[in-house]
């Protein structure tokens, strides 16, 4: 089971990603299509990573294990009000 510190250096990754593939469409070298299928991937894993370390600290706050918090799919994650 990924720690909060695994969590942070994943959600760390995949916003270089994101970075990388915007700049990389500014310098035309993906297109258009591909790097908006690739950015929403991008955008589900980090909802997943935020939702996990929620979940993380709310069952730390209630005297439990934070291990037992679950990767929720990104149809669930992606399902929350801001």
């Amino acid at each position: 089971m990924a720690d909060d510190r695994d969590i942070h250096r994943t959600i760390s990754s995949l916003v270089e990603e994101e970075k990388t593939l915007r700049a990389q469409l500014a310098d035309r070298e993906v297109s258009e299509s591909d790097e908006h299928a690739r950015l929403r991937a991008v955008e589900t894993q980090l909802d997943q990573c935020w939702d996990l370390l929620r979940q993380r600290d709310a069952l730390r706050d209630a005297g439990r294990n934070p291990d037992d918090a679950q990767v929720r799919p990104g149809s669930v994650v992606e399902g929350y009000l801001e």
